[in-house]
């Protein structure tokens, strides 16, 4: 979904998608996780100016849980490639 918002999103857009995460927040069942990622959004709040900033924002987001959970981090480098526009090498990854 994040890979797909607007370049140049409206007013009501960026409404809605701050809205979505915070929601997340609120609904996810792991009350720990809901707990965490709500007070991640005080401090690192949705970042809706463009496509390219909200998938950045998202990415940090992940490699952050990442982090906590000694998983390996996400390039976000990569992020459009991978979520968007397909490997460049045309393998499903």
């Amino acid at each position: 979904m994040v890979a797909y918002y607007p370049d140049d999103p409206s007013h009501q857009q960026r409404k809605d998608m701050d809205n979505f995460f915070r929601l997340i927040g609120r609904l996810y069942p792991c009350e720990t996780c809901a707990r965490d990622f709500t007070l991640l959004l005080t401090s690192q709040p949705p970042e809706t100016d463009s496509q390219q900033s909200l998938s950045n924002w998202l990415c940090r987001v992940h490699n952050h849980v990442n982090q906590k959970l000694g998983k390996p981090l996400f390039d976000c480098n990569q992020v459009n490639e991978r979520w968007r526009d397909g490997w460049k090498d045309g393998s499903c990854q």
